[in-house]
């Protein structure tokens, strides 16, 4: 429950605060890069999409010292990659959140907020540099020295390279990047391969979701429909998730005629995404797992409704957002303002609109 009270906090006092320190910005417009914060906070799927514009941020200025200001939910995305020179963990708890920036305050020369809506990382960026860059919208603009326009009509990964954009460093993205695998999870993997008897044949699916925002889950029936209509063409299912999505998949094999593997909770991130590279192809909601696989170059299906596949597809040669919605409500899901409607009533029509035909096209 931390991460939804502090999101209570930050939308009762964030903006209020957000206005205050904008009035005490210093108009500067010049600024030094020797320490370069980048603040990225919550979600594995957004934490992946912001790699490249991190890795042209330290192409474009190499001596600079890169930082990330992550927490222990999407650390391991950023651990091992050679052009990030250091990652603080933020702790999820107001009282230490506040200590940390009070006890560090103006210690980067350049500090870059990825954060698209919620107000506390503006307020960070604010006390951590002595220049920061981040969105124009909402109070939250008010703590920066220099704002971007933040545009939800491009891939949310080139979002995020706007931001490096502003201040002269020049990103293309034909691909995500993939995570750095340590030589431990790499064999922890091919323990569970041999333990489990994994073939090449495998196809992973990842029918669970964060607590964000369930509509985006595609029903658990086609899921079930689906897993049996792959393993007819000779595919090995492996359903995969967090330990808390272990009923889930279990619910979804029970509807199935066909056998399938429950590998939830049984991988760490980065033992996921390298599991990713030995299967033939992925399929998923629109979640974290999907970007795992797809920065990993494993073939991707992913599956749209409440949000648009412009916005988040699984980037990649060949991959797929699988988007069919029809109702009027879509896209329900605007992560910039804040916004997680539910779909006509909660009837998940975005969704229902996938049928296991349109999936099973897609992945052929």
């Amino acid at each position: 429950m931390v991460v939804p009270l502090i999101r209570k906090v930050d939308k009762l006092l964030g903006s209020t605060i957000c206005t205050l320190f904008g009035s005490l910005k210093r108009k500067k417009t010049t600024f030094k890069t020797d320490t370069i914060l980048v603040i990225q906070l919550w979600g594995i799927g957004e934490t992946i999409l912001t790699l490249p514009a991190i890795k042209a941020l330290k192409d474009r200025y190499p001596k600079s010292k890169i930082t990330v200001l992550a927490t222990l939910r999407n650390q391991e995305v950023f651990t091992g990659l050679s052009y990030i020179d250091h990652l603080e963990i933020l702790p999820l708890n107001i009282l230490k959140i506040e200590l940390y920036s009070t006890l560090n305050i103006g210690k980067y020369d350049l500090v870059i907020d990825m954060e698209e809506y919620l107000n506390i990382s503006a307020i960070l960026a604010f006390k951590l540099g002595k220049f920061a860059v981040g969105y124009n919208h909402g109070a939250r603009s008010k703590c920066y020295n220099r704002t971007v326009k933040y545009n939800d009509m491009q891939h949310c990964s080139e979002t995020f390279a706007d931001l490096v954009r502003a201040i002269d460093t020049k990103v293309t993205i034909p691909n995500l990047l993939p995570l750095h695998i340590p030589k431990t999870d790499k064999e922890s993997i091919n323990t569970l391969i041999k333990r489990e008897k994994i073939t090449s044949s495998a196809i992973a699916i990842a029918p669970g979701l964060a607590e964000t925002s369930k509509e985006r889950m595609w029903p658990q029936d086609r899921y079930a429909q689906l897993a049996d209509g792959l393993a007819k063409q000779g595919n090995q299912i492996l359903f995969v998730g967090v330990e808390s999505e272990k009923p889930l998949i279990k619910n979804i094999q029970s509807q199935m005629k066909e056998k399938s593997i429950n590998l939830a909770g049984k991988t760490s991130i980065k033992q996921l995404a390298y599991l990713f590279t030995k299967c033939k192809s992925m399929v998923g909601n629109d979640s974290g797992p999907m970007h795992i696989a797809a920065c990993m170059g494993t073939k991707t299906v992913g599956l749209f409704g409440p949000n648009l596949p412009i916005r988040f597809q699984p980037l990649g040669d060949d991959n797929i957002g699988l988007y069919k919605a029809t109702c009027p409500c879509s896209p329900t899901i605007n992560v910039h303002k804040g916004e997680f409607k539910p779909c006509n009533n909660n009837n998940n029509l975005c969704m229902q609109s996938i049928k296991v035909e349109d999936v099973l096209k897609a992945l052929n």
